[in-house]
Formats: C-alpha cells, structure tokens, sequence
C-alpha cells in the first residue's frame, strides 16, 4: 500500500504548533523564544493553505463562468 506526501506532510504544520506550544509551556525562560519561530511558521502553513484553495476555488469559478458566456 502506497501512502501519499500529501497525507503525511498534513500533519506537519500542526504538529509544529504542538512541538511550539509544549515547548513554550515547560522550557524555563530563557528558552521558550527558540520555540516562538516553529509555532508562527506552523500557523502560517495553514493560512496559505487556505488561502491558496480560496484562491484557487475563485479562479475556477471564474473559469467555469466565462466558458457559460460564451455558450
């Protein structure tokens, strides 16, 4: 059975904002910056994901409206 990447690499950008946020909760002080970068970057992951599908979704309703007018 093959798996797909894009089922695994799902996984990532939530799991970096569990890594951050256990990182954040039992670090002492000095080192829970570290941790801030991987939990901002895990978040960024999933809003340019959904970003890119609204985008991508928009584009081709567009695509499907434009070939209705010409019918």
């Amino acid at each position: 059975m093959k798996i797909n990447k894009r089922f695994i690499l799902s996984f990532v950008a939530p799991l970096m904002i569990l890594i951050s946020t256990i990182g954040l909760i039992f670090r002492d002080n000095s080192r829970k910056i570290f941790y801030l970068p991987i939990g901002l970057m895990g978040i960024v992951i999933i809003f340019e994901r959904g970003i890119s599908r609204q985008l991508d979704r928009q584009n081709i309703l567009k695509k499907i409206k434009s070939f209705q007018k010409v019918k």
